[in-house]
């Protein structure tokens, strides 16, 4: 008889485990309290404008062709994305504009050309990048971090080499020991924003992120970044996973800390194993009725989270790309602001995302969508009302100085996103986008674990458990949830 599992929550973590589990024999359900899939991955359609409405830029791709792969498909039968020739492109308060081109070595030239530091120095530090990521890779990001991972010969291999690791430094001095110009600095601390931390107190290991796009590469759906989750939606359906969108699950079926099954608002099913893709907090404190939450691993700091504002914006312009960072001038005053006084800064380092450079159905001819934001506290009871409204001022005036566009009279509509509505509408606690932050060294060691003692046939997927958030950390985690199935199952 086939065994049956449910999938809480469909975002991308959760079809890709979907996906896996079907691939392993099991009839899967997905359960959604949205009307649709994708969890912080959607879109919005307005006036003939559409905005991707959160993650943007897409490294890795090799983890979605993977599940296309598993069913012996075609990845681009269902999907297609290019590189971009310039991942980013970087505005400074002095006027420098930096192009971080995707060709590693052109990179390196562009930053020569416009700061103090060399291209020799940019490449011994994507050089040392790549081989930070090796050494962890396989230990880390692609393994569940347990007693067993310890004796493996990857592990050791890379304790052998921990001075590499850079683990007793913090990403900003990490930086500081490669380069001399403030300018170059700030660009590689901004990765530490990649799972919502601050590089002057993350671990210098997570040096290892500008790897993923400048030796990787980086890329763009052809149709955006929601048609990763359309592909692998028809993916699954097509192979017959069914969906239960607007379901929500109200709890886990537990006896005795086994997971038989889940409860919605239409009923009680019964499963012979749970896959949750919600966030843990989320999770243990709406879900699991009586069960006591781990303090240890979610009493850690919130990652930042997010306020972005959706513009149609009349007019094209032609200095922008299809990532742009306008950048802080004092940037270690801005993660003060937003970790240590959970305050909203006054010069926020602004993110513009335009994707009809890339997709020209995404706006009108003559318009294009902006998908403007910045970094923001988890939610902690701000007044969010006039902390957006401020912000907002904040981010018009800064466009007008650094790029010399008057955007205020250029925006035909708006949509807003802040850390309540995040909240409310993904479940993530607080608006947190990564669940935990990464802001001590013991961070990564903390995260919820894919698979506990605690509960029996039920596993954990997703951005706020290990290894973390973004999507391709969350596809990870759907690999390791899948080994963890293999092994207690004997698949």
């Amino acid at each position: 008889m086939t065994k049956k599992a449910a999938v809480i929550g469909a975002g991308i973590g959760g079809i890709a485990s979907a996906l896996r589990l079907r691939h392993l024999g099991f009839d899967v359900e997905v359960f959604e309290a949205a009307s649709k899939p994708g969890g912080k991955i959607s879109e919005i359609r307005n006036e003939g404008f559409r905005f991707d409405t959160g993650p943007s830029l897409f490294t890795l791709p090799s983890l979605v062709n993977e599940l296309f792969e598993l069913f012996g498909k075609n990845p681009s039968d269902y999907f297609s994305y290019k590189a971009l020739p310039v991942i980013t492109k970087y505005f400074y308060d002095d006027g420098t504009e930096i192009n971080a081109y995707n060709e590693p070595e052109m990179f390196a030239n562009e930053i020569e050309r416009k700061t103090s530091d060399s291209a020799e120095a940019v490449r011994k530090y994507l050089n040392d990048a790549e081989t930070v990521y090796n050494l962890t890779a396989n230990n880390f990001i692609f393994k569940p971090f347990e007693l067993s991972t310890v004796f493996t010969k990857d592990f050791l291999r890379a304790t052998l080499r921990i001075n590499k690791l850079n683990t007793g430094k913090t990403m900003h001095e990490v930086n500081q020991s490669y380069f001399q110009d403030a300018r170059t600095v700030q660009l590689f601390d901004r990765y530490a924003t990649y799972n919502g931390s601050d590089p002057y107190q993350t671990p210098g290991t997570l040096a290892v992120i500008p790897h993923l796009e400048h030796n990787i590469g980086a890329f763009f759906p052809e149709k955006g970044m929601y048609d990763i989750v359309n592909s692998l939606y028809q993916l699954a359906l097509d192979e017959g996973v069914q969906f239960h969108f607007s379901e929500k699950v109200n709890s886990v079926n537990l006896n005795a800390s086994v997971a038989k099954g889940i409860v919605t608002e239409q009923g009680t099913y019964d499963y012979d194993l749970v896959i949750s893709d919600v966030d843990i907090f989320t999770l243990y404190q709406h879900m699991l009725p009586g069960e006591e939450i781990p303090q240890k691993q979610l009493s850690q700091e919130r990652s930042s989270s997010a306020m972005i504002f959706y513009w149609g914006v009349q007019g094209t312009h032609e200095n922008l790309d299809v990532h742009n960072i306008l950048f802080s001038k004092d940037y270690k005053k801005e993660f003060e602001k937003i970790f240590s006084e959970k305050a909203m800064p006054g010069d926020p380092t602004v993110y513009v995302f335009i994707s009809r450079k890339a997709v020209e159905s995404d706006a009108p001819d003559g318009h294009e969508n902006w998908f403007v934001m910045v970094n923001t506290p988890a939610n902690a009871g701000q007044d969010w009302d006039h902390l957006i409204e401020e912000a907002r001022q904040n981010i018009i005036e800064k466009i007008n100085r650094v790029l010399g566009i008057d955007i205020r009279k250029k925006i035909l509509f708006e949509e807003r996103l802040d850390p309540r509505s995040i909240e409310s509408k993904t479940g993530s606690w607080k608006g947190s986008l990564y669940g935990n932050s990464s802001n001590n060294k013991f961070a990564a060691f903390l995260r919820h674990k894919n698979k506990t003692t605690k509960f029996k046939n039920l596993y954990f997927t997703g951005g706020s458990v290990h290894p973390g958030g973004g999507i391709p950390l969350c596809l990870a985690s759907a690999k390791i949830m899948e080994s963890k199935v293999k092994k207690d199952w004997k698949l």
